[in-house]
């Protein structure tokens, strides 16, 4: 969302809206008049990554956009009906145009130049929904990318139109980039004029210009450690491959980046490698996913970055690794304001993967599937940790005057801390939060240990009144219920492809992976331990997908209450298996 955009309903809102348009309007309107660019001074390697098996759905004339299905065959994609602007903007932004060269036959070229000419004929003119900064920058870097595939076998008028339509899109872009929000967005919109001009005649004098405000984006949006304000370490990889591809850009036409562009690159780097599980993917954290296929390895190859992953905390998050486990725990306050928007209640919520297999994830963001899984998916109930019934760790607001989206996060945790051992047997790691002490004068405390050789992960979950002033608001809320007590539970969400059964007359949970690992978790004696249906919201697909989540639940009565758990590796691989089967991220089953 740009930065003049809101999403509240109310007439300061609705007035920035309409002024953003108009802007936008104006911009593409006297843009469009112009009539430079006769061709490319030189093109960059194509760089962006699509599937094949999404090149194929788009020839077949099925159109998966923003978690939407259109079934159109034949019909041109600026004809199907539009579900949600999400859906459109994905049109406009052209990423498909990845998929149908990854596919690279007839066919896909075929509906490669229909698509981009028809958009030509229909909305060169500066008029639609497509000209805003942030999608014209994404759609000149794929335009360009792929220049080879839209102007095969074409004539020299439709040639013409192809750089004429470029250039006024570079144009455009020059006059609004600014008004991208910050973050991914503005990134986009930089890198994409960044890429127009220096690939097209007459459009160099906008490369120095977008180059030095591409540097100050990067002084003003990733921190000193390589993290961004929203903590998405998905977004954080978009923005991270948006640069490594400036970089090559530039130096593919003789320029060197500025050294605050190469110093973000250097940083971010060790900082995804952290955030990176050991099957390849990125921990699913505020609002992001595990990242497409690849992606991560062909930036970290071209950026060219050797560094190790970081030590300690990276972007706010822990990793412990041992043998092919790897955990990686949110252990640092969420995001706060307008980075907040899409952010979660994930506070000390881990996720476990074991060689290529998921095993403890969190539910995911559900933003592809409509508003109320989105809202669902940012709850703590939906990540894997302690939750106080009824309660998130963090609570959700109207954005506001802050704009950017309908609700933040408010009322969160201030202080989150993290202390670290190292033990003979393994790494020995103790959090804390304080997002339950407003409501119930609770912190919780959660420890964790893993194994050297990755195949016992020990934990224990403590929600306990720490102060004089704690223990008298725990008081109260204890009145106030009667002493009932306080109930909570403490979930870990298994991803779909684990096979979840209760075993040892329910006091233990047996975990069979496909690739024939068996873990047994185990809670303490006093737990209450239950097998519940959950979900595991993943982008790509038509609607959530069935899975299951361990609960363990109780009741605090007095000033603190500690529950225990062990998850173990009980049987390996089988040695004359190799793990390779991977799931097909675009099925539904």
């Amino acid at each position: 969302m740009d930065e003049q955009q809101g999403d509240v309903d109310t007439a300061p809102g609705r007035l920035a809206r309409a002024a953003y348009r108009m802007a936008n309007r104006l911009a593409a309107l006297r843009a469009a008049r112009a009539r430079p660019a006769t061709g490319f001074i030189s093109q960059p390697e194509p760089r962006t990554i699509g599937s094949q098996v999404r090149g194929r759905q788009l020839v077949a004339g099925n159109f998966l956009f923003a978690g939407f299905l259109i079934e159109g065959p034949g019909v041109p994609i600026w004809d199907l009906p539009k579900p949600d602007p999400a859906f459109e903007a994905a049109l406009h932004g052209c990423a498909w145009l990845d998929d149908l060269a990854a596919l690279g036959d007839s066919a896909a070229r075929e509906r490669a130049q229909d698509w981009v000419f028809g958009w030509i004929a229909r909305y060169g003119g500066g008029r639609g929904p497509g000209w805003t900064p942030d999608l014209a920058g994404r759609r000149l870097i794929r335009w360009i990318n792929h220049a080879i595939l839209l102007l095969n076998g074409r004539d020299r008028t439709a040639a013409d139109a192809y750089f004429r339509s470029l250039a006024q899109q570079t144009l455009f872009l020059s006059r609004r980039w600014r008004a991208a929000g910050p973050g991914v967005a503005r990134f986009e919109a930089l890198t994409g004029l960044i890429y127009a001009g220096l690939a097209l005649t007459g459009m160099e004098r906008h490369v120095p210009r977008a180059a030095a405000a591409l540097a100050r984006e990067c002084e003003a949006q990733i921190d000193a450690h390589g993290g961004i304000p929203t903590r998405n370490p998905e977004e954080l990889l978009e923005v991270f491959t948006l640069l490594t591809w400036a970089t090559a850009a530039l130096g593919e036409a003789g320029r060197s980046p500025h050294p605050s562009h190469l110093a973000a690159i250097a940083r971010i780097a060790p900082t995804l490698r952290a955030l990176r599980h050991a099957d390849g993917g990125l921990a699913r954290f505020h609002g992001g996913g595990r990242g497409i296929e690849g992606r991560l390895d062909q930036a970290l190859a071209s950026a060219g970055v050797r560094a190790l992953p970081a030590e300690g905390s990276a972007m706010g998050f822990v990793r412990l690794h041992g043998g092919r486990t790897t955990v990686i725990v949110d252990a640092a306050a969420p995001p706060s304001g307008r980075a907040s928007v899409n952010a979660h209640a994930s506070t000390l919520a881990l996720e476990l993967t074991s060689g290529r297999r998921p095993l403890v994830v969190n539910c995911g963001s559900g933003a592809a599937f409509g508003p109320d899984w989105r809202r669902a998916g940012r709850a703590t109930p939906s990540h894997s940790t302690l939750c106080i019934r009824g309660y998130s760790s963090s609570r959700l607001a109207p954005a506001g005057l802050i704009g950017g989206g309908d609700e933040v996060l408010a009322d969160a945790p201030r202080d989150v801390w993290v202390k670290s051992e190292v033990s003979a047997g393994g790494s020995r790691l103790l959090f804390g939060h304080d997002g339950y002490v407003a409501t119930h004068g609770l912190t919780h405390v959660r420890e964790l240990e893993l194994t050297l050789d990755g195949r016992v992960l020990a934990g224990a979950d403590t929600l306990g009144a720490m102060s004089g002033a704690d223990r008298r608001r725990f008081d109260t809320v204890m009145r106030r219920s009667r002493h009932e007590g306080v109930a909570f539970d403490i979930r870990f969400h298994l991803h779909p492809e684990v096979d979840a059964a209760l075993d040892l007359g329910g006091t233990a949970v047996s975990l069979a992976l496909k690739s024939g690992e068996i873990w047994i978790f185990r809670p303490e004696a006093e737990a209450v331990m239950s097998l519940e249906p959950s979900v595991y919201l993943e982008k790509g697909r038509l609607r959530p997908r069935a899975s299951r989540q361990i609960v363990l639940s109780g009741l605090v009565l007095d000033y603190a209450c500690q529950i225990g758990w062990t998850l173990a590796k009980a049987q390996d691989t089988p040695s004359v298996l190799r793990d390779l089967e991977r799931d097909d991220p675009l099925s539904d089953d």
